[in-house]
């Protein structure tokens, strides 16, 4: 075994020492943003202030309205994106046959996934608020960030399908299998950790998304009626991330916001971790 020259080695060491730094510096700065964010919010966050609502009357301050519109607004978006995106990528990775028409397609999905949301937010606004007469309402906002997220879910849907091996498909199609039933069976378990991270992607988009949610839904922090499914759609109200800015921007209770933020950042974490533990669940065992 050759032994590295003194220049090299001492190469190898100041590189390795600049990579130890940047993780350090990089771990430190996200520690020092995390602790911040919960020591000014947990002291604010209470039973009261996560099941009421705002409330000059009787003195109340909570944020029980956006924890609803939040998780609404996640579930419908989820259910009609991951469907749509999932199918789009089966298509374009195991059924389309004009290579021509997949590089355009997936250009334009890599092109609409970096376009910037206030863009999405305006021609959500245009469309569905107003050309379609759904006013802002938490329908309006979820069919524009399904338009948002889409494009993320059907690029790492896509870019997982393609790490599944041919040999899968080639065996299971050698052994009578259908092309849908091995592409049910074989294809997607395999490339179950690639839906997962599409999703998680998807949900931290739409749990951070204060611009869409402005102009498409409302700013209104008050309870709206969530009695029935077509109540909860056509009702208009903040989300956790709006009534951030509300708290913040507009009336300076700098202290609500912090605790808003602790709250955003526990249920960042917790989707996260459960969509993380599908995954799991889902993939198939290794015999």
């Amino acid at each position: 075994m050759n032994k590295l020259s003194p220049s090299r080695r001492a190469y190898e060491i100041v590189t390795r020492t600049m990579l130890y730094l940047c993780a350090s510096i990089t771990c430190l700065l996200l520690v020092c943003l995390i602790g911040y964010i919960l020591y000014q919010g947990i002291p604010g966050i209470s039973w009261e202030f996560l099941t009421t609502e705002r409330s000059i009357l009787r003195g109340t301050m909570g944020i029980f309205p956006a924890i609803c519109n939040t998780l609404y607004v996640i579930v419908a978006s989820l259910i009609i994106s991951l469907p749509l995106g999932v199918g789009a990528a089966i298509y374009l990775t195991e059924y389309a046959r004009n290579r021509r028409l997949v590089e355009i397609i997936e250009f334009a999905t890599e092109t609409l996934a970096g376009i910037p949301s206030i863009i999405y937010a305006m021609v959500g606004s245009m469309v569905f608020c107003i050309s379609l007469n759904m006013g802002k309402t938490l329908l309006a906002g979820s069919l524009t960030l399904v338009i948002m997220v889409l494009p993320t879910i059907i690029r790492t849907t896509q870019e997982s399908l393609k790490t599944v091996p041919q040999s899968y498909r080639e065996g299971s199609l050698g052994l009578g299998s259908g092309k849908w039933h091995m592409i049910r069976t074989v294809v997607l378990p395999s490339s179950i950790d690639g839906i997962v991270t599409g999703c998680i992607l998807a949900v931290g988009r739409i749990v951070g998304e204060s611009a869409v949610l402005m102009y498409t839904v409302s700013m209104a922090v008050g309870m709206q009626d969530f009695s029935t499914i077509s109540g909860i759609m056509k009702s208009s109200g903040a989300t956790l991330t709006v009534a951030l800015y509300v708290y913040a921007k507009e009336e300076a209770e700098f202290a609500v916001a912090f605790s808003i933020a602790t709250v955003l950042l526990v249920l960042t974490v917790l989707i996260n971790f459960a969509a993380s533990l599908a995954g799991k669940k889902l993939k198939p065992e290794n015999k």
